[in-house]
């Protein structure tokens, strides 16, 4: 394949509406003019405003495709989404990482749909360090960044502790104080992303369109703070585009 654009995957769950999962990660990737792979980690039954059913895929089903990829493809950056277990996930992580050390891997970490259906319980946090020390960033939002620790904590302490694994993007949608506002933790500096102000509306899969719109950005090259701060402005418009839950695409 004669293609100039940079090679991209998302590793997540099938969603019928579009709205989240591989489907939304692929429609982002493509306005951002990088060639976007998929490995499906799940099929499920949903539309933007119910979860029905969950069904898995084998995790050396998901193995096997990602090493064929790998095999054909120069990868410069992997967004993952939904998994079933840290045991998934970092046999994910330390295959990418094997075949392809500078490869840049971002988690979403995703531990429960917005409609409550839980995908995966942080059960070990030794494992869960382990992970992050072969990812390059995470995107918790408030709820989801007191599951990924141990102890009872305020979310941005919880944020610069896990920063010396990897960085975190701690995203602002829910935080009380300053709604919109989003935290990006290296590990060495903290800069704040701030919203533009103008009227947004909630939409399915907003988490996915962040996330797999920031790796397609670090796989043109930026830097984690460009590519984030330019990822935070595509999140703006799309969740500006209509005043449904299903957002359009454009850039």
């Amino acid at each position: 394949m004669q293609e100039k654009r940079p090679f991209v995957v998302t590793i997540a769950g099938f969603d019928p509406s579009g709205g989240a999962g591989v489907l939304a990660d692929i429609k982002t990737f493509e306005q951002h003019h990088v060639y976007g792979f998929a490995v499906n980690t799940g099929n499920t039954i949903q539309t933007e405003n119910q979860f029905f059913e969950m069904h898995w895929t084998d995790q050396a089903f998901v193995l096997r495709s990602l090493d064929k990829l790998f095999e054909n493809y120069a990868i410069k950056a992997v967004k993952i989404g939904i998994v079933p277990s840290l045991d998934y996930l970092k046999k994910i992580v330390f295959a990418i990482k094997k075949r392809s050390p500078t490869t840049k891997i971002v988690w979403d970490t995703v531990l429960k749909s917005t409609t409550k259906f839980r995908f995966i319980t942080i059960e070990n946090q030794v494992v869960l360090i382990e992970i992050l020390k072969k990812i390059d960033l995470i995107t918790p939002n408030y709820n989801e960044i007191l599951q990924l620790s141990a102890a009872e904590k305020k979310p941005d302490l919880i944020a610069h502790e896990l920063s010396k694994q990897c960085a975190v993007l701690l995203k602002g949608g829910h935080n009380p104080l300053a709604i919109g506002v989003d935290c990006l933790y290296t590990g060495k500096e903290i800069f704040m992303l701030t919203p533009n102000n103008t009227s947004v509306f909630e939409k399915h899969g907003s988490g996915c369109v962040l996330s797999s719109a920031i790796t397609a950005n670090l796989a043109l090259g930026l830097d984690l703070k460009t590519a984030c701060i330019n990822a935070k402005k595509y999140i703006e418009t799309y969740l500006q585009s209509n005043q449904t839950k299903l957002g359009y695409h454009h850039v």
